[in-house]
């Protein structure tokens, strides 16, 4: 009888995990973008962005605290709407960047905070450093995808930088030290 409990218990608790355990999502590069902005010399916002990058969520939606995402891109993927602007970026007074230099974010814990919320935290390696960083997210939506009829899933999330943390603070403090970024990403359940 004994045996017979455990192994129900055994069957229970492996059926119960299996259930609630983690699918993967792939972003979706077309519909994913990150937007970030600073104080110019007080007379302005200058705003560049990310698109095209690539990651992976680890999406739990029985236990959103146990979920992961994992992103990188090229520094190259960099847009800034003016092309001194993004040369100026990659010289030497900021990135002195690389052809094959990337950006990445891995997350190493989440907080829900709401039904639709949590904090996100994770390593940012920017400009060759690696640095703990929180990301205010929010679950815009999940479900299927009207026209790809696959599961989808739909997140925005915000932080702020402080890009002297990163080598990268010339000018500051009259170009602002900080920097404000906006995450949106939709991702497709893998495959």
């Amino acid at each position: 009888m004994k045996r017979a409990l455990l192994a129900a218990a055994l069957i229970a608790s492996t059926a119960t995990t299996a259930f609630a355990s983690a699918e993967k999502y792939v972003l979706d590069a077309s519909h994913s973008q990150i937007v970030f902005s600073y104080n110019h010399l007080g007379f302005s916002t200058t705003w560049g962005m990310f698109s095209g990058f690539e990651g992976d969520i680890a999406f739990d939606q029985e236990n959103p605290a146990a979920s992961s995402v994992s992103v990188s891109m090229p520094l190259s993927s960099m847009f800034t709407g003016w092309e001194g602007r993004l040369n100026h970026f990659m010289s030497k007074d900021f990135f002195d960047a690389t052809d094959d230099e990337t950006i990445s974010f891995t997350s190493t814990g989440i907080e829900v905070t709401g039904d639709s919320t949590a904090k996100i935290t994770g390593d940012l390696t920017l400009n060759g450093v690696t640095k703990a960083v929180v990301l205010d997210a929010t679950l815009n939506q999940i479900g299927e995808h009207p026209m790809a009829k696959k599961p989808w899933a739909g997140f925005n999330a915000t932080t702020t930088l402080v890009r002297s943390e990163y080598n990268l603070g010339q000018f500051a403090p009259f170009v602002s030290d900080e920097v404000e970024v906006m995450i949106s990403i939709e991702a497709m359940k893998a495959e």
